[in-house]
């Protein structure tokens, strides 16, 4: 994966929405550095600094937050396959 961009996907444990980009990233090879709401408060807290609101899955490119899976699946698909 080649990308310009810092990337970091932000999921919670259980999330099936979560469960459906993650699936997507690995049928399709690609490796996006996650953080884990359920486990990790500062990954929590920074999310709803950042975006506003606790919403995952969450993608941040370049600290910018994009939500919601099939929005999440459309950039990759566009940006990084």
């Amino acid at each position: 994966m080649a990308t310009d961009h810092e990337l970091t996907l932000y999921v919670m444990t259980g999330c099936p929405y979560c469960i459906k980009v993650k699936h997507f990233l690995a049928d399709n090879g690609v490796t996006i550095p996650e953080r884990n709401i359920s486990t990790d408060s500062d990954a929590e807290q920074t999310l709803i600094a950042v975006g506003g609101k606790r919403q995952v899955p969450c993608l941040f490119i370049d600290g910018e937050p994009l939500y919601e899976s099939n929005d999440i699946i459309a950039w990759v698909q566009e940006n990084l396959l």
